[in-house]
């Protein structure tokens, strides 16, 4: 098959382990996929290796002094890239016109802008973002259907749900005969601990992943299954579903990815190795698809699929998350800000496992909800929520 042209990606969180992925998918079809812009946070190390490779027109990093670093690096070596800082350029880079395709794959808060200016300008956008959902999820979903944008969920779970769905899922679940959607977890590292030894768990545990290659946070929140919780909010989101509709699953194999039920008994489920760039290659390539690298799955290999049900009793954020996307309104952003604080503390050290979800649930008890209406109102409530996280932590 031949193309005009290549289409354009801006690659937000290019350092990261979804940023990497989206590289290689890239790099696999050259005709087809060119890279506008990188961007990172502060690992200008990698990026500039990343910049050597894929020769951006464009980099960012959070930090002026970084960019001038990555500017002399690249000058030295012949790469004729632009690199800015901040988060203007970030916005400025995901809105560009020139720009087809934006893979929004920073971790925490800080993707929310960036993701919002590229649905806002009618980009073809892949999520791997959860935050933007759970923070602002009414707000953003209002500016994909004002502005025509694409929204295709790259967390595998969502990416799963979304083939298993009609082509056009939007007006509620019931509309499309569908019963349940039944959202996978592996479990993370601590399946099946009690609390006494979860009490004990230290950052290098949390972070060693049984089945995924994910960043710390990441890796900590599926250790706490604030993961599922913050994808549970998404699901919601994406597919205009109550959070009752929504069943979590335990399935440690990783091998289903998640499952749509359907009126007539059927299940409809989505299959694959746990490797990223399946769900990846699916969104850079819709409707069509793609090869990603991945190595096909064997049945014969998995041989068994087990599920269970998630203690919510030993992992209480799972359940959180649930009340936040009830509540409505600030508290699901307030949800997210908690958490991102706690994880922080638990990685310095300064917050034991447990205290994860038990600082969560202060600072939600702390916070009043507010509408969520405005974007102003769900930045100031992520930043009260983190104040008063941070004024827990210290008088402890």
């Amino acid at each position: 098959m031949s193309f005009a042209a290549p289409l354009d990606v801006t690659v937000l969180g290019a350092t990261g382990s979804i940023g990497t992925s989206t590289l290689d998918v890239i790099a696999r079809h050259p005709a087809r996929y060119r890279v506008h812009a990188l961007s990172a946070n502060r690992s200008r190390d990698r990026l500039l290796a990343q910049c050597k490779t894929h020769r951006p027109r464009l980099a960012v990093l959070d930090r002026e002094a970084d960019a001038d670093w990555l500017r002399e690096q690249l000058a030295d070596a012949g790469v004729d890239t632009e690199v800015r800082a901040g988060v203007e350029a970030l916005v400025e880079v995901s809105a560009a016109r020139e720009v087809d395709v934006v893979m929004a794959a920073i971790v925490g808060a800080a993707g929310l802008l960036p993701t919002l200016a590229a649905v806002r300008a009618g980009k073809r956008v892949l999520l791997a973002n959860k935050e933007a959902l759970v923070m602002s999820g009414g707000l953003f979903m209002e500016e994909v259907t004002r502005s025509g944008a694409t929204l295709l969920p790259i967390d595998s779970e969502h990416n799963a749900i979304y083939q298993c769905l009609p082509t056009e899922h939007r007006g509620g679940l019931a509309r499309h005969g569908v019963t349940q959607l039944l959202l996978t977890a592996s479990g993370g590292p601590f399946r099946g601990w009690d609390a006494s030894r979860l009490a004990k768990v230290t950052p290098e545990q949390a972070c060693a992943h049984p089945n995924w290659s994910m960043g710390r946070k990441i890796s900590v929140d599926s250790a706490t299954l604030m993961n599922k919780g913050l994808e549970l909010i998404e699901a919601c989101w994406l597919f205009d579903a109550h959070p009752d509709q929504i069943q979590v699953v335990v399935h440690p194999q990783s091998v289903i990815h998640s499952m749509a039920a359907y009126n007539d008994g059927s299940v409809i489920a989505q299959l694959g190795n746990p490797d990223m760039r399946t769900p990846i290659a699916y969104g850079l390539a819709w409707p069509e698809r793609i090869e990603s690298g991945v190595q096909a799955l064997d049945l014969f290999e998995v041989a068994r699929l087990d599920f269970e049900s998630p203690d919510e009793s030993a992992f209480p954020c799972l359940r959180l998350a649930r009340e936040a996307m009830t509540a409505g309104g600030t508290a699901p952003a307030v949800l997210n800000a908690a958490n991102e604080v706690a994880v922080e503390a638990f990685l310095e050290g300064r917050l034991g496992f447990a205290g994860i979800g038990e600082l969560v649930g202060r600072v939600r008890d702390a916070c009043p909800v507010e509408s969520a209406d405005e974007l102003g109102g769900i930045l100031e409530a992520d930043e009260r929520a983190r104040r008063e996280a941070w004024t827990r932590l210290e008088s402890r």
